[in-house]
């Protein structure tokens, strides 16, 4: 199962923080800050797979990639596999480039609901439900039309209310 999915800049400051399994917030600002300690501290050319059973507990892992200047990284236990991860992440990775054509940080600072929108329709309750990103790009551009289509009937009805009062 997925544990959590967190996006933060080179410098540690989270974009995107999501925790499938209730964390206080004490211990979820503890968790960043020691990832990102482990994160600095690693070469280059070493492994994106981190045992990260000190932090998390037991058979808890991490991956992570580094996207400019985004570390993307997936807390899991030993009931997923690394590789499907690291593509799980391309694909979350793929369909924020299509969302914003050539996704960068202010986006996602920006944009959160549509990106936190995205990875509701790639993750949900920790497990995978959807991997192909023309397929997420489809449902999240349904999703605001439909929020679009929401707020203009919002609109119609206030000014309807408002005229009929006169």
């Amino acid at each position: 199962m997925i544990r959590a999915v967190i996006i933060m800049n080179d410098e540690g400051k989270p974009r995107l923080v999501k925790f499938y399994d209730y964390q206080p917030m004490e211990k979820q600002e503890e968790i960043i800050r020691s990832i990102y300690g482990v994160l600095c501290s690693r070469a280059e050319n070493v492994s994106n797979f981190v045992q990260a059973d000190s932090t998390f507990g037991k058979d808890m892992r991490l991956v992570y990639k580094t996207f400019a200047t985004l570390y993307f990284i997936v807390i899991f236990d030993d009931s997923e596999n690394e590789l499907a991860i690291l593509d799980l992440m391309q694909v979350f990775v793929e369909t924020l480039d299509k969302c914003f054509s050539n996704v960068c940080e202010l986006d996602i600072v920006f944009n959160f609901n549509k990106v936190h929108t995205i990875l509701d329709e790639i993750i949900l309750g920790g497990q995978v439900v959807e991997m192909n990103s023309s397929e997420i790009v489809k449902a999240v551009n349904d999703i605001s039309g439909l929020e679009k289509s929401q707020n203009s009937i919002l609109r119609v009805s206030k000014s309807i209310s408002g005229w009929q009062g006169r």
